[in-house]
């Protein structure tokens, strides 16, 4: 028998450590060759470790959500005989030691290059246990109360004091008593179905947002401005499209919105950015990488359409519905989860009236359709009267990291883009 100590591989350019996501084996296990044991995650994916052996495993780096080092015992397994010489020269190579420096986070939703070595939650992925509570003392009925076993016992459930309970008869608690005490005071009601305090990890997927949406608060100047538009004559186009669109997929309004953005874009460039803060270069993009925040079972990701400006309504609906699917199903190529130059998030018929996203670091703007509401509103008719109508109006939001882009380029190119929405002849128009 031999003990053979697999260590953490060196999975990624600039990768320093991996979180343990999911273990396949425990320890006694036995693993064959080219088995996966365990899940690794790095902030640009989750990678499978496979046995270079058989045997059974001995010892394990850590619980699910613990941090593993490049290059420090990941799992030591006992193998028969001698470990393969190669398999022993292989593991026997050290990682390439990480860089000294401290490196600035550069994260997207979906992926993040380091994290801040100050940043607390990477420091210490796994809290100190919080404290055992103490339970709280049980009032125990007043012993001049008379009640039968049954009540007592309820009204101890209830952590009700019989004393406070006024007795219907004979100076006796009876059921019905309690049930009028406990009608009048639901503090008591509610008490009994307060559910006890759950504690989660955050690991994973839901770590890695965690971190690069304090990264992007912490890094970014946010400023949001929202305005309202009318989308009546839009929402009448999409359903005359939709009636005679044959095999096409059913178009909602984003592929749409998508559609004006990339016209609007021209005229405004610092919208469709990234910013290197740390080499001080603002990129501005001549194509439009439009990320998609897409809300999954793992959390929220953002896949990415390329060149969206260069597609049709009817393409950009098949690579939404595409996209939105592998995101969820987990079978998001790398390449498709990264590389944005600006980002729509929409939470669809939940909508709301307004909303302040987050920025999709580097990037420099993310863009947010709300609600589409029906309100009366005073329109002015070809003839020159005003009358009132029905109308369909939805709030675009928009956020922008205010070291790139100012309030006045925000609001010009929100205001150009409700031109277009108003009009929505013109978005079809080349």
């Amino acid at each position: 028998m031999a003990k053979f100590v697999f260590n953490m591989p060196d999975i990624g350019e600039g990768i320093a450590e991996a979180e343990i996501v999911q273990w396949h084996k425990k320890v006694g296990d036995t693993v064959k060759e080219d088995e996966e044991f365990v899940d690794m995650m790095t902030d640009k994916a989750t990678v499978p470790m496979e046995s270079p052996v058989d045997g059974t495993i001995l010892e394990i780096a850590g619980e699910e959500g613990d941090m593993v080092s490049i290059g420090s015992m990941l799992v030591v397994i006992e193998v028969e005989g001698e470990v393969p010489e190669d398999v022993a020269e292989e593991a026997s190579v050290p990682a390439p030691a990480p860089k000294a420096e401290k490196v600035e986070e550069r994260i997207e939703v979906e992926t993040s290059d380091a994290s801040d070595a100050d940043d607390a939650m990477a420091a210490d992925p796994s809290p100190p246990p919080a404290p055992a509570p103490t339970p709280a003392p049980e009032t125990a009925p007043s012993a001049k109360v008379l009640a039968t076993p049954a009540v007592r016992k309820r009204a101890k459930d209830l952590g009700v004091d019989l004393s406070q309970v006024k007795p219907s008869e004979e100076g006796r608690v009876r059921h019905g008593d309690l049930d009028q005490f406990l009608s009048y005071n639901s503090g008591y009601s509610a008490a009994a179905k307060t559910r006890e305090d759950e504690e989660k990890k955050v690991i994973g997927m839901r770590r890695r947002i965690a971190e690069n949406m304090a990264a992007s608060k912490r890094n970014i100047p946010h400023f949001s401005y929202v305005e309202e538009c009318d989308v009546t004559d839009l929402e009448v186009l999409r359903a005359q499209l939709n009636t005679n669109r044959g095999d096409k997929p059913k178009l909602t309004i984003l592929p749409i919105l998508i559609t004006a953005i990339c016209k609007t874009l021209p005229d405004y460039p610092m919208i469709n950015a990234r910013y290197d803060d740390e080499a001080g270069v603002v990129t501005r993009h001549g194509a439009v990488n439009m990320g998609m925040a897409a809300q999954t079972d793992a959390g929220l990701m953002v896949p990415v359409i390329r060149n969206a400006q260069a597609k049709n309504l009817w393409q950009l609906a098949n690579e939404i519905s595409r996209l939105a699917d592998a995101a969820r199903n987990g079978t998001a190529k790398k390449e498709e989860m990264e590389g944005g130059t600006l980002t729509v998030t929409s939470l669809g018929p939940l909508g709301g009236v307004a909303t302040t996203p987050v920025i999709n670091r580097p990037e420099v703007a993310i863009i947010g359709p709300n609600r589409i509401i029906e309100r009366p509103m005073y329109v002015t008719g070809s003839d020159g009267v005003e009358r009132i109508e029905k109308r369909k109006l939805m709030n675009i939001s928009i956020s922008c990291d205010h070291r790139v882009v100012d309030g006045w380029d925000a609001a010009s190119f929100i205001q150009a883009l409700k031109r277009l929405l108003e009009t929505p002849a013109l978005i079809l128009v080349d």
